[in-house]
């Protein structure tokens, strides 16, 4: 008996393959498995005019959302969806928005809104210090 690949074990391995490098970054060109933020501690993100009340603001290099729930009140979330990995890309009418599968979440909390989402974006930390945001 010769020890040789068939067509339909050649052909399985190649889908397979195929399938697993489509999945690895589904939606977004530049997600990665890494949601940590790449900007250091201490690098300030925006000024507190930067963020709308009632709205928030993508740092995309950096993976992270800054919203202004209400007049003085800021949070962080991280900006990596939990349902596939994709790079949220809207924040408005209360939510942040992922352009994969529509999971929405709340500004206020980053609680799950609508959508496949299984958990709420994780809280990062910033300090807000004048009209200063940073990370913290």
């Amino acid at each position: 008996m010769t020890n040789r690949s068939t067509r339909r074990t050649v052909i399985l391995a190649t889908g397979a393959s195929a399938l697993l490098a489509g999945c690895s970054q589904y939606g977004d060109e530049d997600s990665s498995s890494d949601s940590s933020p790449k900007a250091s501690s201490g690098e300030q993100l925006a000024t507190t005019s930067d963020i709308p009340v009632g709205g928030g603001t993508i740092f995309k290099e950096q993976k992270i959302v800054v919203t202004q729930p209400t007049k003085g009140d800021f949070k962080a979330f991280s900006a990596i969806c939990t349902h596939a990995g994709c790079t949220v890309n809207k924040v408005a009418d209360g939510t942040i928005d992922c352009p994969c599968h529509k999971s929405r979440f709340s500004i206020e909390d980053g609680a799950v809104k609508g959508g496949p989402a299984p958990r709420p974006l994780p809280a990062e930390k910033i300090t807000v210090d004048g009209n200063s945001i940073r990370l913290a």
